[in-house]
C-alpha cells in the first residue's frame, strides 16, 4: 500500500467523490484508510459515567485505500507514488507528475 498516515489524499468515489484530508489511520491487512473528515457517521452515545454527557457524536469510519489518491506537496495534484533507490541505497516515494520527493 502506497499511502500512509499524514499523507494527503483525495476520495476518487463514493458520496464523498472530492474531498480532500489528512490520513489519520492505516489498516495494511484490511485494506482501509481513516480519513479526516471524510466518511463521517453519527453515533448517539449514552453517558456511562455521572458528570459525562451523552449526545451524537461525529466520527470517521475507514474507507478503501483503493478509492483514495495521494496528493503531491509541491504540485498541489492526485498522483500515482513511485518509488526509486537513492545513491545512498534508502528507498524514497516521488510523485509520477512533477518528479518531486515525497
Amino acid at each position: 500500500m502506497n499511502i500512509r498516515s499524514q499523507d494527503t489524499v483525495v476520495v476518487l468515489s463514493g458520496r464523498d467523490r472530492g474531498k480532500r484530508g489528512k490520513v489519520l489511520r492505516v489498516d495494511r491487512k484490511g485494506g482501509k484508510v481513516v480519513v479526516e473528515g471524510v466518511s463521517v457517521a453519527s453515533r448517539h452515545q449514552k453517558p456511562r459515567k455521572q458528570g459525562e454527557e451523552g449526545g451524537i457524536i461525529k466520527k470517521e469510519t475507514p474507507i478503501y485505500a483503493c478509492k483514495v489518491m495521494r496528493v503531491c506537496p509541491k504540485c498541489d495534484k492526485p498522483t500515482r507514488t513511485a518509488f526509486k533507490f537513492k545513491e545512498d541505497g534508502s528507498k524514497t516515494r516521488f510523485c509520477k507528475k512533477c518528479g518531486a520527493d515525497i
